[in-house]
């Protein structure tokens, strides 16, 4: 198994490695997908061998953007969360979010679908494929039970968890982000391979965060409101890379964000990877590219896991 950790814009892919075919779950954001071709096709990725099928956790755009291309290149089907198929075979934009959120994706075929409940082997592992609604209601998780690794998507993150709508635009969001944290907690998760940030050990603490916040979205739904609408429009400007022209000269102070997005460095001993935790059975290392063009000799290692 090897992650390749992205940024905001692209969601993390996991590339799933077995000798009857390797499977890459998610695909970033369309506007980095030269940069996503360029990792997976290299040396930590397949290195010139194919590609046997693309999985989503759910439909935004930061992880199926690279689906088109990817499919394109490799000639591999692309598997979708059931309650999402239709969306897609539609291309309904607006029910995607990617008109409402002023998004983008190339627009793909979907070859199958996926079943909350279902069982898959990719990478030699198996995989229970597990309803995940909140942040998007036709999202899945996938739990590997034997070395308790969860992909989680945007349903937990180290600290927190994908926007939810405010209740009143749809009051399933925030009952169904509790269930899904429900659910994570009762899995006994060893380590988490999140949609954006670092994998990481122990669920425990990242469930406390993500409780925390739930409950201070239920106690205020124009919270809820201003939370998704401050992601949605920092998610534009990462997009656009710019101020929109006009726009009023207080937006931008109270953004916090400047007038073109700035890529930061993290050191690498201020990344948490924990190494040094032998309950976990994978040692955790990773790709961590910005955007823009790849660079030779920046990518990194991967996660493996190993007989507990």
């Amino acid at each position: 198994m090897h992650v390749f950790v992205r940024d905001w814009l692209s969601a993390n892919h996991v590339l799933l490695r077995s000798r009857d075919g390797h499977v890459l779950v998610d695909t970033g954001y369309v506007q980095h997908a030269p940069l996503t071709l360029a990792l997976v096709a290299g040396h930590r990725g397949l290195a010139g061998e194919p590609l046997a099928k693309i999985v989503n956790t759910h439909g935004h755009s930061d992880h199926v953007g690279g689906n088109a291309a990817l499919a394109s290149r490799y000639g591999c089907p692309i598997a979708v969360p059931a309650a999402e198929a239709p969306l897609f075979a539609a291309w309904d934009e607006k029910a995607l979010l990617y008109s409402y959120a002023d998004q983008s994706a190339d627009r793909f075929a979907v070859d199958e679908t996926i079943e909350p409940g279902s069982v898959h082997v990719w990478g030699d592992l198996e995989w229970r494929a597990l309803a995940a609604p909140g942040h998007d209601m036709g999202a899945l998780v996938f739990f590997n039970p034997e070395h308790r690794v969860l992909i989680s998507g945007d349903a937990l993150w180290e600290h927190g968890f994908g926007f939810v709508m405010p209740h009143a635009i749809d009051p399933r969001a925030l009952p169904a982000t509790r269930a899904t944290l429900d659910l994570i907690a009762s899995l006994d998760v060893r380590t988490v391979i999140p949609g954006h940030g670092e994998p990481f050990a122990d669920a425990a603490p990242a469930l406390e965060r993500s409780y925390a916040r739930l409950e201070a979205f239920e106690a205020d739904d124009e919270r809820v409101a201003r939370y998704a609408a401050k992601v949605m429009f920092s998610y534009s400007l990462l997009h656009r890379r710019r101020f929109p022209r006009g726009a009023p000269a207080g937006l931008r102070a109270g953004s916090g964000l400047p007038a073109r997005p700035q890529r930061r460095r993290v050191p690498d001993d201020a990344r948490r990877d924990g190494r040094d935790d032998r309950r976990r059975p994978p040692p955790l290392r990773r790709d961590s590219p910005r955007g823009g063009r790849p660079r030779p000799g920046r990518e990194r290692g991967g996660l493996t896991p190993k007989p507990g």
